[in-house]
């Protein structure tokens, strides 16, 4: 999406360690009129999917994934929790990923009253680096019973392996924007 490359360009910041800030506009601040162009550009992508229900992790992409849902006919948008909470249910689907930014590991759920056997599901998230927030949304998927139909990604970091394992493995993954290469003393980013 020749957009959000232009936007990363302009208001990206590219720091060591292969970290992209986009907190502007994508995951701190958010520009809701281009989540909502990104929403209608996975639903062109996606078009003829069942896609019954949107899943993300907390926090960053619980915007984009709203946006997208009102492209995908007013589906609701699940989001998986980092933290168990006094008022989660007790029927609960749980994993641990690694965050890449976080640098840590952290256990993700989701209520079982809101992801089903037989759903078909659109993952949705802002960045996919490593891919291991992904690979942890697809095992809450696998464990409900429900068909991952694809994977939407604002940003992905192409030089990890993240969405390349993914591709790999079957999975329709569709990033509106690919980093190749990145360089925090110029401040460069180029896309394939």
């Amino acid at each position: 999406m020749r957009e959000l490359e232009e936007r990363i360009r302009r208001d990206g910041v590219v720091r060591d360690g292969g970290v992209l800030k986009v907190d502007s506009f994508l995951n701190h601040q958010c520009d809701v009129a281009l989540f909502d162009r990104m929403g209608a550009e996975w639903a062109t992508l996606f078009k003829g999917k069942r896609v019954d229900r949107i899943l993300t992790i907390e926090s960053s992409g619980i915007g984009l994934a709203c946006c997208a849902a009102r492209h995908f006919g007013d589906v609701p948008v699940v989001f998986a929790k980092k933290a168990q909470s006094i008022n989660l249910d007790d029927d609960l689907l749980t994993t641990t990923v690694y965050s890449f930014t976080k640098r840590r590991e952290f256990p993700v759920i989701v209520s079982r009253r809101f992801l089903h056997q037989g759903d078909h599901v659109l993952l949705v998230d802002d960045f996919l680096a490593n891919g291991r927030a992904m690979e942890g949304l697809i095992e809450l998927c696998d464990k409900a019973g429900a068909t991952v139909e694809g994977i939407a990604i604002a940003i992905e970091k192409g030089f990890q392996d993240g969405g390349g394992r993914l591709r790999r493995r079957g999975y329709d993954v569709r990033s509106l924007a690919i980093v190749t290469r990145m360089d925090a003393g110029t401040g460069t980013v180029e896309f394939a």
